[in-house]
């Protein structure tokens, strides 16, 4: 049952002004041929190139439990992607020890990238050797070098894997992060036999209702697991399939925040309020809720360390609320949303949520991961340091996968058909603008290229209005709501001034809404198109 709360939700910054103000937010398309659909998956990265490991190739899973978690959907390849050259390399997982490739066909694992290695922990899957499906009481340690330079010269990999045994690592749904040299694994659930929304004797779940803390030590051949006394709170810990984030405290120390969550002790709904994690324990924030993002996204976390103000980025996924024309819509049948919102937190550790002007292209982020760009400066907990962005335009890193939905609610008439795993990558930049501006994909005109589309809506027909303040070659592309790019035209050499580009779409049924993203040696802007 829908309800509609009967206030303006407006995206004003109560923090001030900071420099994150000053940039808007682009996505732009980046489409790799032959690159299969994917989601809720892990990944590491080595110079430049991505490991993607796990996950599964369907979409949102059904409701029987004869097709949920199929065996058919899980992700048997080791997968490598180069986004700059566009290009993807594959090997099946079959020539790994069965133990192995077992886990590494799991969905939603735990993980996190430690220097070289991937570790890999728990995930929720079909095994053969145990003849139903389990979540693995297993680590996998992945030398991302090896593995990643072996599958693209075609060498052997077993060597680069190693695999230990622990109970305390059988969770899915949680999260991995690190602060200084502990380990953190935030949250997640036990979940052995079969899904059965009725609730049927078919499975058994345990929520973990912990923080649980480990260290590692691991010279490249040895794993040795020390645990540490864990956090347990069965009211406020009892969350999965969210988003954990590094963070960078109002006092300048590292820390983690666990955004939302599933699912509440007395409802089948997502929590608001968050939990704020440092060295010296947690911290329960009930004085905030978080409205957007609550189940697992893209995110991305910034601080700005002039103003002593920690963003965080969530884009699209699944949540219990959404904004049309500036009235929060409460939905407690949690669906699919296309929200990108920014949490904030000040120096004096108040927390405020405000909903971009761009949003995802479709109902799509829902098990999609950031990958960071690692050449720009971050702090050692992957944080990106704000202020240290010179450029007018900055490559912040990629969103990749995740489940696209049809419908904004489709859990109760799920065939396998109304969702999908996405292949599509979209490149996340910060474009330097004026202060007023929160995001572009919005009907105004930004920056100094004052994109303009007329007549919109149109009808297929329209011309793009711009302006160039020097030489420079000009890419415009346009693309659906899917992310698949409809045109995709290169200017080279166009001098400075005022300029136009007429152009047709010719895709068919062209009514919907489209996408134009126009970026130069210097800035990108985008601007939003209805075809009627």
């Amino acid at each position: 049952m829908k309800k509609i709360i009967l206030f303006i939700f407006l995206a004003i910054n109560q923090l001030g002004i900071s420099q994150i103000s000053n940039y808007n937010l682009v996505l732009e398309p980046l489409t790799i041929q032959g690159l299969q659909g994917i989601q809720s998956f892990a990944f590491g990265q080595f110079e430049g190139k991505w490991l993607v490991v796990g996950g599964r190739l369907d979409g949102l899973h059904r409701r029987q439990p004869w097709a949920s978690f199929d065996a058919n959907g899980n992700n048997n390849q080791l997968i490598v992607i180069d986004p700059v050259n566009k290009l993807k390399w594959s090997r099946p997982l079959s020539e790994l020890p069965t133990s192995i490739q077992e886990q590494l066909s799991s969905t939603n694992p735990n993980f996190f990238q430690d220097g070289n290695t991937l570790y890999y922990v728990g995930g929720y899957g079909y095994s053969v050797t145990a003849v139903n499906h389990i979540t693995y009481p297993k680590l996998t340690a992945i030398n991302l070098q090896g593995v990643i330079s072996g599958i693209m010269n075609n060498l052997p990999i077993t060597q680069y894997f190693r695999q230990i045994t622990d109970n305390a690592f059988a969770v899915s749904g949680g999260r991995i992060e690190k602060i200084y040299e502990t380990f953190y694994l935030v949250g997640g659930h036990r979940f052995d036999g079969r899904y059965n929304p009725a609730n049927n004797p078919t499975f058994t779940q345990a929520y973990t209702n912990q923080i649980r803390k480990f260290n590692i030590i691991d010279d490249g051949i040895n794993l040795q697991i020390t645990h540490l006394s864990p956090f347990t709170d069965t009211a406020n810990l009892h969350r999965r399939d969210y988003n954990v984030a590094p963070q960078i405290m109002p006092d300048g120390s590292e820390g983690i925040t666990a955004f939302s969550g599933v699912f509440q002790l007395t409802a089948d709904l997502p929590y608001l309020n968050c939990v704020n994690i440092d060295s010296n324990g947690y911290q329960v924030n009930n004085n905030f809720s978080q409205y957007y993002n609550h189940y697992h996204c893209a995110h991305l976390p910034v601080y700005d360390s002039i103003n002593n103000e920690m963003h965080t980025f969530f884009f699209g996924g699944i949540s219990q609320y959404y904004d049309s024309s500036g009235v929060l819509v409460q939905d407690n049948n949690v669906p699919f949303v296309k929200t990108i919102a920014r949490v904030s937190r000040d120096a004096s550790g108040i927390m405020a949520e405000y909903k971009l002007a761009v949003d995802m292209p479709g109902l799509l982020g829902s098990g999609s991961e950031f990958i960071a760009n690692k050449q720009i400066s971050h702090y050692e907990n992957n944080v990106l340091k704000l202020n240290e962005m010179q450029s007018d335009t900055i490559l912040a890193g990629y969103i990749f996968g995740g489940i696209s939905s049809t419908l904004p609610n489709i859990f109760f008439i799920n065939t396998g058909m109304e969702s999908s795993a996405s292949s599509q990558i979209y490149k996340v930049l910060f474009v330097n603008s004026s202060p007023s501006n929160i995001a572009t994909l919005n009907p105004q005109s930004v920056g100094s290229l004052h994109i303009q589309v007329y007549p919109n809506p149109n009808g297929g027909d329209f011309s793009i209005n711009y302006h160039l303040k020097q030489t420079t070659d000009v890419s415009i592309v346009i693309y659906d709501t899917a992310g698949k790019i409809l045109k995709n035209e290169i200017i080279k050499s166009s001098t400075k001034g005022n300029k136009v580009f007429s152009t047709e779409l010719n895709n068919g049924n062209t009514t919907g809404i489209y996408f134009v993203t126009l970026k130069t040696s210097y800035e990108t802007a985008s601007q939003k198109i209805i075809v009627e």
